[in-house]
This record gives structure tokens, C-alpha cells and sequence, in this order.
């Protein structure tokens, strides 16, 4: 595939995304009434995974979804050294971290992996990072992706990223209900 192919899948892939955000699912955008005292910030999320690591950075607003990229490093202080650009380069006021729970509300099993590379992150962004529930999140960005006609290795490449919009979505619409 040449670079100018490879160039348009992308911004097919972004302009899925966004419509997938704003028109597809109901995700992303907020409706006037939810406006109302809505905290201007930008807000990075992150879905931690082992191979890939979605980031969804909010518009400067905090009202839906701006950018989204995937990460891809089985190392994570190298995917910890990738995010530290990402945040250099975005500025989120406020990181949030997908965090593993069971569908009781118990600890995942790899709950402890997260609060470490959580405090990695803090350690080298010199920020706290917020972890938030990530439960059925990459299920619903798998069905997302599904019901938008996105399979096999286009699907593999996009889904870290729709989920990472899906823990940003939460967390923003949760800013948005409860005031700081």
C-alpha cells in the first residue's frame, strides 16, 4: 500500500471515528441541557492493553472526542514514553486511565498491572492520573466497529482507540453530572 493509500484509510478511519462518535452510537456529543456548567478542559484517556494502548484526547471544551491514535508496543515504558509525547504534544488538563473490574465491581485480575503503570505515568508526567472504570468497553467498541462494517485486521486496528472514545465519553459525561 502506498503512502498516499495509507494516508486515505487513515483519514477514513478518523472520519468513521468521529461519526461513529457523533452520529453512530449517541457518544461524544453532548446535548445542550448538558452543557449547562460543564467544566472546559481537555481530558486525555488511555485503554491500557498488551499490545495496544488506545488514546482519546476531548476537545479543548471537554465535550467529545478531538483526536484518537493506538499505541502499538508490547513495552510499556515505552507506551508510557509514547503517551508522555502524546501529552506534550495534546496538553490534557486531566488524565484518565481505563481500570480493570469485574462485572460485580470487583478488581480485575489485572488491576495491580494498572496501578503500576498508572504511578509510571504520574512518576513521569508529574500528573495524576485518574483510574476510571472500563468495564464493557472494548466489547461495545467491538460492536461499534461491527455494526459500522469495520472487520478482521481493520477492526484490530481501530478498537483500542473506539474504546479509549468510550472511557473518555464516561468520564466526561460524569464531569458533566457532578460538579468538582
Amino acid at each position: 500500500m502506498g503512502r498516499a493509500a495509507s494516508t486515505e484509510n487513515f483519514r477514513k478511519t478518523q472520519l468513521f471515528l468521529c461519526s461513529v462518535c457523533l452520529f453512530g452510537t449517541g457518544y461524544g456529543i453532548l446535548s445542550s441541557d448538558k452543557m449547562q456548567g460543564r467544566l472546559d478542559m481537555k481530558v486525555m484517556a488511555i485503554d491500557l492493553g498488551d499490545a495496544r494502548t488506545g488514546i482519546a484526547v476531548s476537545d479543548a471544551m471537554g465535550w467529545l472526542t478531538g483526536f484518537t491514535t493506538v499505541i502499538h508496543s508490547w513495552n510499556k515504558d515505552k507506551t508510557a514514553q509514547e503517551i508522555a509525547a502524546l501529552v506534550k504534544t495534546h496538553r490534557p488538563e486531566r488524565i484518565v486511565m481505563g481500570f480493570p473490574r469485574n462485572m460485580d465491581g470487583s478488581e480485575g485480575p489485572r488491576a495491580d498491572l494498572y496501578r503500576e503503570f498508572a504511578a509510571l505515568l504520574e512518576e513521569l508526567l508529574d500528573q495524576p492520573v485518574v483510574l476510571w472504570d472500563e468495564r464493557r468497553t472494548t466489547i461495545e467498541a467491538h460492536q461499534i466497529l461491527s455494526d459500522g462494517g469495520y472487520h478482521g485486521k481493520k477492526r484490530k486496528n481501530t478498537v483500542d482507540a473506539v474504546a479509549a472514545s468510550l472511557i473518555l465519553e464516561g468520564y466526561l459525561n460524569y464531569l458533566n453530572s457532578h460538579k468538582e
